[in-house]
């Protein structure tokens, strides 16, 4: 039964991510053209400019940062794996709610769903397109840290997949909540919750020195976990913590792709 079945199995989850990948070659083939090419590079620069500006000028007057395990590196060496996490949740979450226009507006998704691709197939294609987007950032802005001397070439090839992780997590978020835009103007407070992530979650200070009940907000939030993250590997400070925070991403991309599929086949096959 089993060597029956698992053949079975193993072609038609083939079968799904082709369909998928056929979802993801679509947006790549749409980012050949010059204007979407200067909506990429601009997604890279804010983090970039945050980190020339806070990173080295706060950290003129900030000269040296201690780790938890009693090491002490420069301030711009500890806000740089925090414009990391924040260079890809801005590529994946952007690329997740440009979902809305293709959905509701250029109606994109009725052609797709006419071939044999499957709503949870489009919501993947989607993800895998918004992991190539923030992996683009995230590689960019490691050959950066490692040219301005806030980490290692060897750590920095160890923090790429973790930065991919990141990626996934705010793609799976940022589809599902695509789904529940009602119209351009609900992108306002997108905007503000994805600011205020960016400014309280352990990016310019570590969450402990927050007041007791902000830490626990700050704690629960998912760019602190890819923060901690990012930061533990490009500064060398492995522990434990790290796969927890790993296991936090990767559940939230799980629960929030699910979400995606199942909304985008109510909304799209009604």
């Amino acid at each position: 039964m089993v060597t029956l079945l698992l053949p079975r199995l193993a072609a038609r989850a083939d079968a799904r991510v082709r369909r998928a990948a056929a979802v993801t070659g679509r947006n790549v083939a749409a980012a050949r053209h010059f204007g979407y090419w200067w909506a990429l590079v601009s997604g890279f620069f804010e983090p970039v400019l945050y980190l020339l500006s806070i990173g080295l000028g706060v950290g003129a007057l900030i000269k040296t940062f201690t780790l938890p395990d009693g090491r002490t590196i420069s301030y711009a060496a500890f806000v740089a794996p925090a414009m990391l996490a924040a260079s890809a949740m801005n590529g994946a979450l952007t690329e997740a709610m440009n979902m809305v226009g293709k959905m509701r507006y250029m109606r994109l998704y009725d052609a797709v769903l006419a071939t044999p691709v499957q709503p949870f197939e489009v919501a993947l294609g989607e993800l895998m397109w918004g992991l190539v987007r923030g992996s683009s950032y995230s590689l960019a802005f490691l050959v950066m840290m490692v040219g301005m001397q806030l980490t290692t070439v060897g750590w920095a090839l160890v923090a790429f997949p973790a930065t991919v992780i990141v990626g996934f997590a705010f793609g799976g978020l940022g589809m599902a909540v695509a789904t529940y835009v009602r119209s351009w103007q609900d992108f306002d407070y997108v905007m503000v919750v994805q600011f205020a992530l960016f400014l309280f979650s352990g990016t310019f200070a570590p969450a402990d020195s927050y007041p007791w009940g902000v830490q626990v907000l700050v704690q629960v939030t998912p760019l602190y976990h890819g923060v901690e993250l990012l930061r533990g590997l490009t500064t060398g400070t492995l522990n434990w913590g790290l796969l927890g925070h790993t296991a936090y991403l990767v559940a939230l991309a799980s629960v929030g792709l699910t979400i995606a599929g199942r909304r985008m086949g109510r909304l799209l096959c009604r």
